[in-house]
């Protein structure tokens, strides 16, 4: 038991039973406080720290909601032993997307239950009815703040809310183009961008690089190009950030040939220093996508669009309702929340410390091979010698639980490149992570 553990009250903020379970989580996440250690009794602690019972009764209730400690009767409140993720559980949820890490301490969970709980008990009933499509005025009023964060200004009725990405850009490509339609993009593309198109019945046009030159000589190749489609910052799959003079050249072009910009910006707010986006020089023409999967949670299906004008987010959110209906309500009141106080700042720059970590890892156990990462992000784009192909490594990497998808997932053309995208997120630890990556590194080393 340890009796000896005492949180310091008063170098945590907010209410002290909050504190308390904050202080919890704390001397877990530093290994003071192990799995299976018995807490002191709660009349004792409050005892200690000279304050009422009632208090550290609902501090003990509240580390037990966020998962930290369990209660086992008369025996007392134990710390809950971490759940161990083995190689098997990785293979499961494996589908392919980049997911992002998992946060230390269980940060995502912890905050998720906190918050639901206290929405459900303070926030109007509407929060758990179907929503105005398009999203509430307030969640849509929460989109612009986000947006401001990333130097793009948005008024509410022009910001519509989309059951995360995927159906953002779904929504965005029957709202604004037709069968038939071409788009252009980089060669290598999301690809789940690439089977929305082909589902759509729409044309890629993959460029190797998005500069004015090849935007011009497409255009003038293709009458039937329409638009562009980018990741501006980590580019998904080749890791490919644009600096601010891209960033306008691209806007100049499009404004120039007369071209809408769909900006799939899913990573940029991981930037240490994040970079005005497309549309902030183009705004008439851009539908700017901000979703929170690869920044927070895949959890949480939200994601905020700014339509070019407000006839096109009527008309966008028209389309989200025929698709999605609408984001999960709770979600987006989550959201809101943590946008209004300030937690989705703290969980973002949470993810950002991640994920600068697991990159500077697998920068050190990759030394010497050829590959594209963002400083702060968790994929890398890896090219390979010629005696090993993409899809052969894939196959021989799926039993280490790592995710590493050929580089012809995600091609526009039939043009072979020798690379595979690597993932460093999900739920590996640092042992499994850096396991896989020290067998990946022997594959390609030894084909080299």
């Amino acid at each position: 038991m340890t009796d000896d553990w005492l949180p310091d009250l008063d170098r945590i903020a907010g209410a002290k039973y909050t504190a308390i379970a904050d202080a919890l989580g704390m001397a877990i996440d530093r290994g003071t406080l192990r799995g299976g250690t018995r807490l002191p009794p709660q009349r004792d602690l409050a005892a200690r720290l000279g304050i009422d019972l009632t208090t550290v009764t609902r501090a003990y209730d509240m580390a037990r909601r966020r998962g930290l400690i369990e209660a086992r009767g008369r025996a007392g409140s134990f710390v809950r032993a971490p759940q161990r993720v083995e190689i098997a559980d990785l293979a499961r949820v494996d589908t392919g997307m980049n997911l992002p890490p998992e946060l230390p301490g269980g940060l995502l969970a912890r905050t998720i239950a906190d918050t639901v709980g206290a929405l459900l008990l303070d926030a109007s009933p509407l929060r758990l009815q179907y929503q105005a499509a398009g999203g509430s005025m307030e969640d849509r009023a929460a989109g612009v703040r986000f947006l401001g964060t990333a130097a793009l200004r948005a008024e509410p009725d022009q910001v519509i809310l989309a059951a995360g990405g995927q159906n953002a850009l779904h929504a965005i490509l029957g709202a604004a183009l037709r069968p038939g339609d071409a788009i252009l993009c980089r060669r290598f593309v999301y690809s789940g961008f690439r089977a929305i198109a082909r589902w759509l019945g729409l044309r890629l046009v993959g460029l190797d690089r998005l500069d004015a030159a090849s935007i011009a000589a497409a255009c003038a190749a293709d009458p039937k190009i329409r638009a562009i489609y980018l990741v501006p910052t980590n580019d998904n799959p080749t890791a490919v950030t644009l600096d601010e003079a891209a960033r306008r050249e691209i806007a100049a072009a499009a404004t120039r040939h007369d071209l809408q910009v769909i900006e799939d910006d899913a990573y940029g707010p991981l930037a240490a220093t994040p970079i005005a986006p497309v549309a902030a020089h183009a705004p008439d023409r851009s539908w700017y996508i901000a979703s929170v999967s690869k920044i927070v949670s895949p959890a949480l299906r939200v994601a905020f669009v700014r339509a070019p004008h407000v006839a096109a987010a009527l008309q966008l959110a028209s389309h989200v309702h025929q698709t999605a209906v609408m984001p999960p309500p709770l979600n987006a009141a989550m959201l809101t929340r943590w946008i209004d106080d300030g937690t989705a700042e703290r969980l973002i720059a949470a993810m950002r410390t991640e994920a600068a970590r697991r990159r500077m890892l697998a920068a050190q156990v990759l030394e010497g091979l050829d590959f594209t990462a963002h400083p702060r992000g968790y994929h890398l784009w890896l090219r390979l010698p010629g005696a090993i192909a993409p899809n052969d490594l894939a196959d021989a990497m799926r039993p280490t639980g790592l995710s590493v998808m050929p580089a012809d997932r995600f091609a526009v053309d039939d043009s072979r490149t020798s690379a595979v995208r690597v993932s460093l997120g999900g739920l590996a630890d640092d042992d499994l992570l850096t396991r896989a990556l020290r067998i990946l590194h022997g594959y390609v080393a030894g084909a080299i």
